[in-house]
């Protein structure tokens, strides 16, 4: 028997956006950063991350490669619905998306974000800029968001079983950094309805990975929660330490290996190759410290199934019934409404490619 859609006739995907080719990389990093002020110049030095790649963020290519898997996963049961992507910050722009998907008759629809955990620049960015796309789009679709899935066994046990992978590649002993993006403290402040959100869902991930790994093996080994890709200003404070920082404390110690695993990314783009497969290995070498890095959950089937079950799920919900909520851990389901004063932005939040 097919799962049933209504209320919903439509799934969105929304995501960060990037860069397919050299020409794009400045234009794109001007997106990003509108109304902060930040010279073309300073544009420039930051793209050379992308330069270094050829001038493309791998990104899109991996919302393509997920909206295939989500096409066939739906198809397995039957689950009848077209699925749409729009971008905050590159084709296909999300008040693109929103116009066709306005005129090929949708009327409500659920959105997939690419973001797993409750922040400003990771949840409530992107509830404002499904807003800012429907004032500008007669008859736009109504779009109900999914609840943050960080927790849920299906992003959970992906990490594991790639965090799993690189420890068989690393000394016995070796350690586990998981790693996330560094927001603004005063973000993770504010950050879900009761303040420390980001933080909080990041170690409780982290601890359920752990617990299942040792479960496995009957081996304890040392794990920290650090960051990567800092901007902003030296006198403004962000989340730390800083993987790179954290990696030369882990050789001055002693470990004889660390696997990286980068809990607060749903797919290797940029941040993730560049900052980590790149600057953290680098790093590593520089130190003798042997290093592997975990793999994303990308399309990994049990992310996508997650992600179709989301759907199912959601929808069961708006018709009124009771749906169970998969979810590991100590902090509950995300919810699916957010609080009008959740998440409240800074004076100049700090986007991030898709935290």
């Amino acid at each position: 028997m097919s799962p049933a859609a209504p209320p919903y006739d439509a799934v969105l995907l929304l995501s960060f956006g990037g860069p397919e080719k050299p020409d794009d990389v400045l234009p794109f990093l001007q997106n990003v950063t509108r109304g902060r002020g930040i010279p073309d110049e300073r544009l420039k030095e930051v793209g050379e991350h992308y330069y270094s790649f050829g001038g493309k963020s791998p990104i899109n290519d991996q919302n393509r490669a997920l909206l295939k898997a989500l096409r066939a996963s739906f198809d397995e049961i039957g689950l009848d619905l077209p699925i749409y992507w729009g971008n905050r910050n590159w084709a296909p722009y999300l008040t693109d998306t929103m116009r066709e998907m306005a005129a090929d008759g949708i009327r409500r629809a659920v959105v997939i974000v690419t973001s797993a955990y409750p922040s400003y620049s990771g949840c409530r960015q992107y509830r404002e800029n499904l807003e800012d796309a429907a004032r500008e789009v007669p008859d736009a679709p109504r779009i109900d968001k999914l609840r943050h899935y960080a927790n849920h066994p299906g992003f959970v046990g992906s990490f594991v079983e790639s965090t799993a992978d690189a420890l068989s590649k690393l000394p016995d002993g070796a350690a586990i950094a998981y790693v996330t993006h560094s927001i603004p403290a005063a973000m993770n402040a504010t950050s879900g309805p009761d303040g420390n959100g980001y933080v909080d869902w990041h170690l409780d991930v982290a601890a359920e990975i752990t617990a299942e790994l040792e479960r496995r093996t009957g081996q304890t080994r040392r794990t920290d929660l650090v960051y990567c890709s800092r901007s902003g200003p030296p006198q403004v404070p962000w989340l730390e330490p800083d993987v790179n920082d954290h990696l030369e404390v882990l050789a001055a110690d002693g470990v004889p290996g660390v696997a990286v695993v980068p809990i607060g990314f749903v797919s290797d783009h940029m941040e993730v190759i560049y900052d980590l497969d790149t600057e953290a290995a680098k790093t590593a070498a520089k130190l003798g410290l042997p290093m592997a890095r975990a793999a994303t959950p990308g399309t990994d089937e049990k992310f996508v199934t997650m992600l179709r079950d989301l759907v199912v799920e959601r929808a069961a919900a708006e018709r009124g019934e009771q749906p169970a909520r998969p979810c590991v851990g100590k902090l509950g389901p995300g919810w699916d409404d957010c609080r009008h004063d959740c998440c409240p932005p800074l004076r100049r939040p700090i986007a991030k490619e898709a935290v």
